[in-house]
């Protein structure tokens, strides 16, 4: 990419407008989803939903996003229309939050959490097509753009922790609900960047991708690793609740892994290592923090284990969009980060009721599922290094 002293001085602002606008919106995207992603559970089990609907609710969002997202990341790309269904998409996500607070029965919250998450799984893939359109364009790095979402986050986890242990569990969601609503407004920010571009053309090369054996590898990497968060991300708050720990030391630990991938973030454009190896070191890394975690630890080594989030979560984002942004033409990026959502969501909604199901019956011994899915995808892009390498 290009150094900033290479740029002429009005794309230089055009840059930074465009960079300045978009770390706002990941902000709001992923505060949400630090609100979300650790109380959701602790919500649902405070209005009396039973673990095995915890299981199947949360496996929703996976689930759609290989049905739901697919058609809405196609639509948006034929349209070329990618910031119009930001907008779209982030308004309806927080109207479902907010019609959804007000259920509490499992079947109610299943049906419209179905609807929601089928306007809410689009927003990432969208956003990140959005943003890796304006990196080839300006000649951004994506870890810095990225990094204030997982530093909203960190703040997100933090806040919504310290109010579990001041506010009823059953009222969290409407914290939920609010960042949400802070998400559609800073959509509105977003400066256009679309262009026209021949649908056959780009219907052409997004069918093509499909044949392409490095994509391929790509995508089923990135699900495997990405995919052996389910448990985690279903049942740790759980867990360390019932094992007796506060709101806001559940917070805590959370935050720990987010501000490792915060570093991680803003130290990648100094990373040399081609980006498939920084994928085998994400994947690696995973099988030792599952089996580690598997061990239920005491709470100091859990904190230190904590910190491989930055490796296992944000090494491999870092990696994943470094491929993409390298074998996946600028027309059709929606499309490819559509089939990457996709692959992940199969993955996931798989991994996250089988958990439930293991959990119920073996603990934390989950983890040892996590870290076979993980060891698997370092298998599969260590030998698919050597193609993805030729091609960049």
């Amino acid at each position: 990419m290009p150094s900033e002293s290479q740029i002429p001085t009005d794309t230089q602002v055009a840059a930074r407008r465009f960079a300045t606008r978009l770390a706002l919106f990941y902000a709001t995207l992923f505060g949400l989803v630090g609100t979300h992603l650790p109380f959701f559970p602790v919500w649902l089990k405070a209005i009396g939903i039973e673990p095995g609907w915890i299981g199947i609710i949360t496996a929703v969002p996976a689930i759609t996003r290989f049905t739901a997202l697919p058609f809405v990341t196609g639509l948006a790309e034929r349209h070329q229309a990618v910031r119009t269904a930001l907008i779209v998409t982030a308004f309806g996500c927080a109207a479902g939050l907010a019609i959804m607070g007000t259920q509490q029965q499992a079947i109610a919250v299943l049906l419209i959490y179905i609807v929601t998450s089928c306007l809410w799984t689009p927003m990432t893939p969208l956003a990140d097509a959005y943003a890796l359109r304006g990196v080839k364009r300006y000649g951004l790095n994506y870890g810095p753009l990225r990094l204030w979402g997982s530093a909203a986050f960190v703040v997100g986890a933090l806040a919504c922790g310290l109010l579990v242990d001041l506010i009823a569990a059953r009222h969290l969601i409407w914290v939920i609900v609010s960042v949400a609503v802070l998400g559609a407004l800073a959509s509105l920010m977003l400066q256009p960047l679309d262009k026209p571009t021949s649908l056959a053309v780009a219907t052409h090369n997004a069918r093509a991708l499909l044949r392409d054996p490095g994509f391929l590898a790509i995508i089923v990497t990135s699900a495997l690793v990405q995919g052996s968060h389910a448990a985690y991300y279903t049942f740790a708050s759980i867990a360390w609740q019932q094992a007796g720990l506060g709101g806001l030391t559940i917070a805590g630990l959370w935050a720990l892994g987010v501000m490792a991938e915060i570093v991680l973030f803003a130290l990648s454009p100094r990373f040399r290592l081609p980006f498939s190896t920084l994928v085998v070191i994400a994947a690696l890394s995973g099988v030792a923090r599952w089996i580690i975690t598997a061990q239920t630890p005491p709470i100091a080594i859990l904190a230190v284990v904590q910190l491989a989030h930055g490796l296992t979560f944000g090494l491999t984002m870092v990696g994943t969009m470094g491929l993409l942004a390298q074998r996946v033409p600028g027309p059709v990026m929606a499309r490819g980060e559509g089939y990457l959502a996709a692959c992940t969501g199969i993955v996931t909604s798989a991994a996250s009721i089988t958990s439930g199901m293991v959990y119920a019956r073996y603990g934390e011994g989950v983890y040892y599922m996590m870290a076979a899915m993980a060891g698997t995808g370092a298998l599969i892009m260590w030998l698919a290094r050597h193609k993805l390498a030729h091609h960049a």
